[in-house]
């Protein structure tokens, strides 16, 4: 009987066992966790599953892995105990928003809230408050901050003096942020750590008439840098209470628009514990607001998914409720200014070549029409060397380039948009806020072929967020400004119609959920994984008392989440 004969192990040969060996043992691994995945999988059933999958749009069933993915999604029978033992409630993917920013949010819910105030006493009354509650607030060490306040409301710019009226009040350092956020109110006791003459600033204004106190856009930066920022503490603070918040609302993942190298380390540091209750898509912004800083970051995304950082924030221009929005045309209001950029076009142009070619997705903050048409001009110019042999339609869906806000957009840069496929994210409350003054700031005929577009713009995959804590995170209310065009704050119009603003801009219910699911999907490069409840996505679904079909729309205004799932986890119950 012939022996057994071993190969002699030459160096070819030992490679092939030893290749083989760790193929072994990975199909082993692989093995005793599909093992582990099948008998540790959690089965949830619902008296209704919205699926947002064209393949199965409604199930009552659907199963959850221990790496917090759906494994399954279907229907049970109605005879099963399954279907006689569903959860009450009916689960939809996991709502998120498009445009947010998470430490600010958290910053406000520590500060003082001045939305809605319609005086300057009531201003004052509600900072008096504050300050009776957190005594330590206002010292040059800590200054004391809000957000909120709208001039328009007010009956005229505000001014520091306006703050030093309360002997209370007029020694505090004060820093209140406009309710776009994008000017800032300070008492005398910050101006007092200013030079005494100021010069203007290029892209921002310093408003000196009826006096002095508030700064805009750029011209926040010299006030910015004397601010004694929050440590790492406070920061870690408003992530948890502002996750919490958003949790609350149904919201399962973010993007996050405009964050610091500094700010996304913290995150890193964060991600992973068991307070990161949410999925973040973060946009790096350098410290040096349009630059071009990638030694500062770098590209990142966490295995579990609940941490990305593939995109940049730029800034094109100001916001509208300020005169800050750049414009082709003067304001209807204001004839002697056109608005502000922040940034010349030539620059836009070089910071979105670079950041695209370290392959970043490049998001520009764009609201007025000459604003839009520059960073459509920018992401054209970048399309074009990145693929110099291919369709920039082509080319844009690959890198998905996005315009934040694209508020006003001449009918021309429309067209180049559609045939570009350059994707806007859109806020809708941002549309039933600005109703009250956007045809005074640019009269009815631009307002009707330029403002606020939102159905013309369905086949290019608009995001749909709220930009918090300018306006509330509740996507609910988005919905709702969405499908109505009316405020969700008072179910009504412009100057207390019935009517909604513009119609013919309005999505229909579908298309709205859409915006707040499958669009951050597609304009986050997760496609497939968020926004849906189908196999291998992740497990982020929420529970409400009724399908949202059969709510009455005002309903929606006032909207209350049963239950809010992320990575398989319950992070939220009402009761």
């Amino acid at each position: 009987m012939d022996r057994l004969r071993l190969p002699r192990l030459g160096r070819e040969t030992a490679w092939f066992y030893s290749s083989a060996a760790i193929v072994a043992v990975a199909g082993f691994i692989k093995l005793r966790q599909g093992i582990a995945d099948y008998t540790q999988t959690e089965t949830y059933c619902y008296q209704s599953v919205r699926t947002n999958s064209p393949v199965e749009p409604y199930v009552n069933c659907f199963s959850v892995s221990p790496t917090g993915k759906f494994s399954k999604v279907f229907q049970a029978g109605e005879d099963t105990d399954l279907a006689k033992n569903a959860n009450p409630g009916y689960a939809m993917p996991g709502l998120w928003d498009g445009h947010g920013h998470l430490l600010q949010y958290g910053e406000f819910l520590n500060s003082v809230d001045l939305f809605g105030s319609t005086s300057m006493d009531d201003v004052r009354s509600r900072v008096r408050k504050y300050t009776e509650e957190n005594p330590q607030a206002g010292s040059k060490e800590e200054w004391l901050r809000g957000v909120g306040w709208d001039q328009m409301a007010l009956g005229k710019m505000p001014t520091a003096d306006d703050l030093s009226a309360d002997e209370e009040l007029k020694d505090l350092y004060i820093m209140l942020d406009r309710v776009d956020v994008h000017c800032i109110w300070v008492s005398q006791a910050v101006l007092n750590l200013l030079p005494k003459s100021i010069p203007d600033v290029p892209g921002g204004e310093i408003v000196r008439d009826p006096g002095m106190g508030v700064f805009c856009d750029n011209a926040i930066d010299m006030v910015m840098a004397l601010w004694p920022k929050p440590d790492n503490k406070k920061k870690t603070q408003f992530v948890r209470s502002a996750m919490e918040k958003l949790n609350e609302v149904g919201l399962v993942g973010m993007h996050d628009a405009g964050v610091t190298p500094g700010n996304l380390n913290l995150y890193k540091e964060l991600e992973g514990g068991d307070d990161w209750t949410l999925r973040v898509y973060a946009m790096v912004e350098c410290y040096e607001r349009n630059t071009f800083c990638p030694s500062e970051v770098e590209r990142y995304t966490s295995p579990d998914g609940f941490l990305s950082i593939q995109s940049v924030k730029l800034f094109a221009d100001g916001a509208l409720g300020s005169w800050g929005s750049a414009l082709i045309e003067p304001y209807t209001d204001r004839p002697e200014t056109s608005g502000s950029l922040l940034v010349n076009a030539s620059e836009l142009v070089y910071d979105t070549i670079a950041w695209a070619n370290e392959g970043f997705q490049v998001n520009i903050h764009a609201i007025g029409d000459l604003a839009n048409r520059y960073a459509i001009d920018a992401m054209v110019a970048a399309l074009r060397l990145l693929c110099p042999d291919e369709p920039l339609s082509i080319c844009q869906s690959y890198h998905r380039f996005r315009i934040e806000h694209s508020q006003i957009i001449h009918p021309d840069d429309q067209a180049r948009m559609h045939a570009v496929g350059i994707i806007p994210s859109i806020q809708p409350t941002h549309a039933t806020s600005d109703m009250a003054y956007a045809e005074k700031r640019l009269g009815r005929e631009r307002t009707a072929k330029e403002a606020y577009r939102m159905r013309s713009l369905l086949d290019i995959n608009p995001v749909l967020g709220s930009d918090f804590p300018v306006e509330p995170p509740n996507p609910f209310q988005g919905i709702y400004a969405a499908v109505t065009r009316r405020s969700p704050h008072t179910g009504r119009g412009t100057d207390d119609s019935p009517d909604g603003w513009h119609t013919e801009e309005a999505l229909d219910l579908d298309q709205a959920i859409r915006g707040f699911t499958e669009g951050p999907a597609y304009g986050g490069f997760m496609k497939g994984k968020t926004g849906v409840i189908k196999p291998g996505a992740y497990a982020d679904w929420v529970v409400l008392d009724a399908p949202l079909e059969k709510i009455d729309i005002e309903d929606l205004r006032s909207l209350n989440v049963k239950e809010t799932w992320v990575g398989g986890k319950k992070v939220y119950s009402r009761d």
